[in-house]
């Protein structure tokens, strides 16, 4: 772990390299003992992290992966859009399970808020969509889109103002609201769910850029946590199948008020296959038997919709793209264990003119992979598969998941 560490550098960011749900909340929660500062950079309450820890299962939607830690200091950046009462509840959660992180969280005052009216509007947008087009993005209708609508019309709501009289707030967005969607905003539905927050969080609301700076000049360390995934980048996506942020490693940075300089590492995450959830392309997509199979051995459903997620195999050129687009210095390989039981693992190397996939099948191991930390007592076939993502993207799989647990990685 020290040798990792000390390639890592200071300053590193954890990307999702798929479309989301690679595991990249293990990696982070690994790290984190490590880091001085583990912050949140994007996205919002559509992102789902899932940690085990001695067999107890922490899910979290905004806050980071690393909060698990009592050292970390934990900062939630200026890219993100906040629906308050569902950290509020992560919050209050973690703190029946024995973890105090208020007194170590600061918020971005430049963060949005979610409105529940936003979920509302959310919900609108999408079922419209469905009835022009026959098909929706598929959202999680957590209102992130349309209160990343609101932040680019210079419409939204800012965390700062939490701290001051929300009534005019709301009334100014009612009008708005209703004249371009048609959804009636329920003034007081929304200052009731605001008041928990603004009494609770109030005085953890700060100028994060300022805070990160001052860490940095202090030779303090900074895990960033990126959300989503690259493949659903607002600009580098398969659009417009895509969430409604910035989600590569720039974008995370941009998000944080930080420098491209300053960052030391960046590592990749992707599962050993791939998944999808919601509309758009899938090429290497399995509808049959083989992505139930791999959907019931990876549990593949969303830990904040619960909806199953599309199952395939690897691709390739989209592991490029993504390397290209974030710089990734470093991959961490998930859920290697959950092919185990596969005689063949097809892998898409290229996707031809006609826009289909071209196929290598390797060889499968057949036997248990679950728990194994050494990369050497790895079977030999289990070594080639990684070796050969190693080879066809350039980066090296430093860390690789073989179940569940925080202790469940190979670092090598």
């Amino acid at each position: 772990m020290q040798k990792l560490l000390k390639s890592l550098g200071p300053v590193c960011a954890v990307i999702g390299a798929q479309w989301g749900d690679e595991g990249k909340g293990k990696v982070i929660d690994l790290l984190s003992e490590h880091y001085d500062t583990v912050a949140r950079a994007c996205g919002g309450a559509n992102a789902g992290h899932t940690i085990v820890v001695k067999g107890e299962k922490h899910i979290f939607h905004l806050l980071p992966s690393g909060a698990l830690h009592p050292h970390t200091t934990v900062v939630i950046g200026s890219g993100l859009v906040l629906h308050l009462p569902t950290l509020c509840e992560e919050i209050r959660l973690l703190k029946e399970a024995g973890i105090d992180v208020l007194p170590r969280l600061f918020i971005s005052e430049e963060a949005h808020i979610v409105f529940e009216f936003h979920k509302a509007i959310d919900v609108a947008l999408e079922e419209e969509r469905r009835k022009r087009e026959g098909k929706g993005i598929g959202t999680t209708g957590r209102g992130i889109g349309p209160a990343y609508t609101d932040k680019a019309a210079r419409d939204g709501t800012r965390m700062q103002s939490l701290k001051g009289d929300m009534l005019p707030i709301l009334e100014r967005h009612a009008e708005r609201v209703r004249r371009l969607y048609g959804v009636t905003v329920d003034s007081e539905q929304e200052l009731a769910a605001l008041a928990p927050a603004q009494k609770l969080l109030k005085d953890r609301i700060v100028d994060t850029v300022r805070l990160v700076q001052d860490k940095l000049r202090q030779g303090k360390t900074i895990l960033i946590e990126g959300a989503q995934a690259s493949l659903l980048d607002l600009d580098h996506g398969t659009y417009p199948y895509v969430t409604s942020s910035q989600t590569t490693s720039a974008g995370a940075l941009q998000g944080l008020g930080i420098a491209p300089r300053v960052l030391t590492a960046c590592i990749g995450v992707a599962k050993a296959y791939c998944t999808r959830v919601g509309e758009g392309e899938f090429l290497t997509e399995e509808t049959g038997e083989t992505g139930d199979r791999l959907r019931k051995r990876g549990g593949e459903y969303g830990s904040t919709t619960g909806r199953p997620r599309r199952c395939g195999w690897l691709s390739i050129p989209d592991l490029r793209r993504a390397v290209m687009i974030n710089g990734f210095t470093h991959w961490n390989i998930t859920k290697l264990d959950v092919l185990d039981e596969e005689a063949q693992i097809p892998v898409c190397t290229e996707i031809a003119s006609d826009g289909k996939a071209v196929w290598k099948k390797l060889p499968g191991w057949k036997t248990s992979t679950v728990g194994i930390t050494d990369f050497l007592k790895l079977p030999k076939e289990a070594q080639q598969y990684l070796q050969f993502i190693e080879k066809e993207t350039g980066v090296p799989a430093s860390l690789v998941g073989t179940g569940p647990g925080r202790e469940q990685m190979i670092v090598k």
